[in-house]
């Protein structure tokens, strides 16, 4: 399978002063998170795009979306294209650099699992996973911690 990843960059973000995991380690989490998915829905050439913004444009996202005034660590987009057309657009994820991080730092976890963490759950919700009911977070959670133990990092969720 084959995997485009369009990888931006808010203008607002200092590369200097923001950890963004590079781009092979970001496709490592996506094609292990798109593997782990019923082979039926997989193509043999898919793309997505990621953008890395700051606070402002995050808030300004979820207000649009989801109507909730704040920053968010990840909001992903699902595209609405014919499966068709090649290569298949799984849709877009929206990471917010700094809520990352000061989730890291709050949580005690290394930035880089946090990270990853987040492009597999927003990945998992462009795949229509989501978790409004108790039993579709569970099944969503489940699949998070299996994708993420074959990095080597411990559950999320504890």
């Amino acid at each position: 399978m084959k995997l485009h990843i369009d990888l931006q960059h808010s203008d607002n973000l200092n590369p200097s002063d923001a950890f963004v995991p590079d781009k092979k380690l970001i496709r490592s989490w996506l094609k292990e998170s798109l593997k782990q998915q019923d082979k039926s829905i997989l193509k043999d050439s898919m793309e997505l795009s990621l953008r890395v913004v700051d606070a402002k444009e995050s808030a300004k996202l979820n207000t649009q979306f989801r109507n909730i005034n704040k920053a968010t660590n990840v909001l992903s987009f699902p595209a609405d294209v014919p499966e068709m057309i090649e290569p298949f657009l799984l849709g877009d994820l929206v990471i917010c650099q700094p809520v990352v991080e000061q989730e890291a730092k709050k949580q005690h976890k290394k930035l880089e699992n946090h990270w990853a963490h987040l492009i597999v759950h927003g990945c998992l919700h462009l795949l229509g996973y989501d978790h409004i009911k108790d039993s579709d977070a569970e099944e969503m959670e489940s699949l998070e911690i299996s994708i993420l133990k074959k990095f080597d990092i411990s559950n999320p969720y504890h």
